[in-house]
Order: C-alpha cells, then structure tokens, then sequence
C-alpha cells in the first residue's frame, strides 16, 4: 500500500471508527463479526495504518449503525478541527 499523502485525513477516519466504536459499546471483535472482517483488519484501520475501499467504508458505516454519509461527515467534521489545529500550531511556531 503506498502511503497516504493525506494523514491527517486517514487519522480522522481511524479516530473517528474508534471513537463511535467506542460510544456504541463495541469492541473490535465485535465490530469485526458485524461487518465479517477480521479484526486486526479494524485494528489496522483505527491506527491509520489501512485506507479502507469504498465498499470497506460502507460496511464499516453498517457496522457503526451510520450512514455512509453520516460517518463522512464525522470523519470531515474531525479533519477540519485537525487542519486548523495544526494551523494555530504552525503561526505559533512562526511567531
């Protein structure tokens, strides 16, 4: 797999599946038997290690009981605050 040349948006997705795991109760066993992967699979994609297909994302939106579109809006939500975070991080430095 070649490396994202978006991280930022990749550790969006892998906190976001980890954090709505977490609100749902869900271990990754768990979210794995729904979605019938693997659970180092989940493992791998919480730790911005894989960039899931779109048909990987759909289940993973099944999984988490969201829509494809909801869970994207979270991951957006998550990537923006990251992008201006690192922003303010950045002028500080300059300063």
């Amino acid at each position: 797999m070649r490396p994202s040349k978006n991280p930022e948006l990749i550790e969006a997705l892998a906190l976001e599946v980890k954090v709505r795991r977490d609100e749902l109760g869900l271990s990754q066993e768990d979210l794995a038997g729904k979605m019938q992967m693997d659970r180092p699979y989940i493992s791998m994609i919480e730790v911005a290690r894989k960039q899931p297909t779109l048909s990987v994302l759909f289940r993973l939106a099944q999984g988490l009981d969201l829509s494809l579109s909801v869970l994207m809006d979270r991951v957006e939500k998550r990537y923006a605050r990251a992008l201006k975070a690192r922003k303010g991080l950045t002028k500080q430095t300059n300063v």
